[in-house]
């Protein structure tokens, strides 16, 4: 740490002397402090208002101060603050528990060097996680430039993963005489070479994926969408898009209309800022957050069953519509404010306001005006609602992604609880957002188990060894308000509040009532059905219920595979043996899924008697790029079937990975690149 920079320090602290003897010991030590002390709520908002402190140093015998509150008020600042709780002693639990409620570190009075190690570590952390936003905002801000040169360049340019075109500029599309880069997406780069050249093509190409050393340009003839060829040199570079490794080829220079840029800045339809130039608005103000600036918030707002909506109107009216809802929208803006199109039918709209209540005010009067308005499209009349979800912008959320993120949950959430709602995520009333959202989720779940609104769907799984019959996994979701949810939203709440096994049991029964159904139809089929822990438990008696189900359905053996994630197993291993034993006496057959991640999976199978063995997603991840995964997939299935365990690969995203699969020895492969998930027909 640069022994010139100044710490602002914020002391809560009862006694004006111990906060001195701190001070003291600092600027010894050569550190410069900028201090205030404050002993009460209000004079901490002060505080956190006017110095703007980079650190709070928390004395936790303060009495009518407790540790939660100060953390409230901190979080509630939007500023990144690191909080030091500094104690007479240090005691193990209590430590625990302040670092559970939030503290980011503990200094002992009694020993000043630990103390001063601490306050400068959190210091040095602070800054740094500051530097990473300014990095990451610059970031960006290069990537966004650089996308703005790639489409003003007269260069055709375009970008190729595998071999197949993932952006083009507008010079590369009108010299190969295309219109729309969609006739362009997915479309291998080989197309559109000469037959003459098509083989030192794709050997250039070959090198180039290998990390071989060769040459990085190519004389060559290029082929128009027509057909006719022209001469061209292909000059290569190796580049990323959205994070992807691929390479960037650059044909010839050919000149391009500069309205175009002008005119890329806009949405057809809507006449709002297009998601490109309103991704740019967002990031630069973020970049402003970073360094301070207040009052800027970004909502999301969608029209409300848009999808039903447009099935009525027809989609010939959707584009009519749409604009009409964006005038609305428009004519809610302030001067200052920014809306643009960020998805389909997602306009997200930046904010300049400086209080709560006039962003929750222009929120109402927005979606007053929408529900209040008909809109008339031709022979029709229709009216419509919005629902808007939003992320108060400060410097701790400070990050173009977290804040979409943070916009996106609450939008979401909105749209969950029945539509024409709002939600802002607002660290000062986190905890009382989050209780109500779980209430209402608790609800929804409640009525789902009541009033069957669950949905079942099945992935199949494929044998790679021409194994008899159909195998599919399947997958829950529930129907919420604006169309189906899938688990992880609802799960944890369930787990929560102990509804996990009694979801359990309807997916199982319903599941069983399907294969019953496909056994009459001459479909042998089975199942791979997700457990939660809840249902090992012997005060579940899941198995005893199973038994009953399966005998009233005289199913054979094997046809319900029940699976649980190998972490989970491990963290339960006594009931979830005993369970699986009880099960496999049944007749039943159990799979561990996520299987590799652990330090010696295999050690647990001396414990857990598992016939299916489904290989963790993480090595799946570009597999063809990675050796190494590819060789402990080997490894698994080698040991697998010397222990005659089936080995499953998930998440298979590309013909090339399935080949390599097939190498490796793996048994079945399910992804949604061999088939999407369908809707379990239950009775056939």
């Amino acid at each position: 740490m640069k022994t010139d920079s100044v710490i602002k320090i914020l002391f809560i602290e009862s006694s004006v002397e111990d906060a001195e003897q701190i001070i003291t010991l600092l600027r010894n030590a050569g550190t410069a402090v900028r201090p205030t002390r404050a002993t009460t709520p209000e004079q901490i908002q002060e505080a956190l208002t006017e110095l703007g402190p980079d650190l709070v140093l928390y004395n936790p015998a303060m009495k009518g101060l407790p540790l939660r509150g100060v953390m409230q008020q901190i979080d509630a600042s939007s500023r990144d603050i690191a909080l030091i709780a500094c104690v007479a002693k240090i005691d193990e639990q209590s430590v625990a528990d302040m670092f559970q409620e939030g503290v980011h570190g503990v200094g002992s009075r009694s020993q000043p060097k630990q103390l001063i190690t601490v306050i400068r570590r959190e210091f040095e952390a602070l800054n740094a996680r500051r530097q990473v936003r300014r990095l990451e905002t610059a970031l960006r801000e290069s990537e966004r430039r650089c996308d703005a040169l790639l489409d003003s360049s007269n260069d055709p340019i375009a970008y190729v993963h595998e071999g197949m075109h993932v952006r083009a500029n507008r010079s590369y599309l009108d010299t190969f005489g295309y219109t729309e880069f969609d006739d362009l997406l997915g479309l291998p780069v080989l197309d559109l070479i000469g037959p003459s050249d098509a083989d030192a093509f794709k050997n250039l190409l070959r090198a180039l994926s290998k990390g071989e050393k060769t040459e990085l340009r190519l004389e060559l003839h290029a082929r128009r969408a027509d057909g006719s060829t022209f001469p061209a040199t292909a000059e290569f570079a190796h580049a990323t898009f959205e994070g992807e490794p691929c390479l960037q080829i650059v044909f010839r220079r050919q000149q391009i209309d500069p309205a175009l840029v002008e005119q890329l800045q806009r949405d057809a339809v809507t006449g709002l800022f297009n998601r490109a130039r309103t991704l740019e608005c967002i990031d630069n103000s973020v970049a402003a957050a970073s360094e301070g600036r207040k009052g800027q918030t970004l909502l999301l707002i969608e029209p409300d069953n848009w999808a039903p909506i447009v099935n009525n109107v027809g989609l010939g009216k959707a584009d009519e519509l749409l604009a009409a809802f964006a005038r609305r929208v428009s004519a809610q803006l302030g001067q200052d404010d920014i809306a643009g199109l960020l998805a389909d039918h997602t306009v997200g709209v930046i904010l300049h306001t400086e209080t709560d209540e006039a962003i929750r005010a222009w929120i109402d009067d927005l979606q007053k005006a929408i529900s209040s308005e008909i809109f008339d499209l031709g022979t029709q009349s229709i009216t419509l609602t919005a629902s808007i979800g939003g992320s108060l912008l400060g410097e701790k959320n400070a990050n173009t992604d977290m804040l979409l993120n943070q916009a996106g949950q609450a939008l979401r959430s909105a749209q969950g609880q029945g539509g024409h709602r709002s939600e802002l995520h607002d660290p000062a009333a986190r905890e009382k957002a989050d209780a109500e959202r779980e209430r209402n989720w608790l609800n929804l779940l409640r009525r789902a188990l009541t009033q069957n609104e669950f949905a079942l769907y099945h992935q199949q799984t494929i044998s790679l060894q021409d194994a008899e019959g159909d195998y599919s996994e399947i997958l829950l979701r529930m129907n919420g308000p604006q169309g189906e949810v899938s688990p992880g939203f609802f799960m944890p709440i369930a787990e929560k509040h102990g509804l996990n096994a009694e979801i359990d049991r309807w997916v199982l029964n319903q599941a069983i009532t399907a294969l019953k159904a496909r056994d009459r139809h001459g479909i042998p089929t089975t199942f791979f059905v997700k457990l939660t822990p809840d249902s090992m438990q012997p005060q579940a008696n899941l198995l005893q219920w199973l038994d009953r189900a399966l005998k009233q359905a005289a199913l054979k053996h094997g046809r319900l595979v029940l699976e649980m994630t190998e972490s989970k197993v491990v963290t339960m291993l006594r009931p979830a043996q005993e369970f699986i034993t009880a099960w496999k006496k049944l007749g039943g057959y159990f799979a561990l899924e996520q299987f590799g991640s652990g330090l010696n999976s295999f050690q647990l199978l001396n414990h857990i008697d598992a016939d299916y063995l489904k290989i963790d997603r993480s090595f799946m991840a570009d597999l063809p790029q990675h050796p190494e995964n590819q060789k402990k997939i080997t490894e698994i299935c080698t040991q697998a079937h010397e222990m005659k365990r089936f080995a499953i690969a998930e998440w298979v995203e590309d013909a090339a990975s399935t080949s390599l699969l097939f190498a490796c020895g793996v048994d079945f492969v399910q992804g949604n690149f061999l088939q999407e998930p369908q809707p379990l027909v239950v009775n056939m």
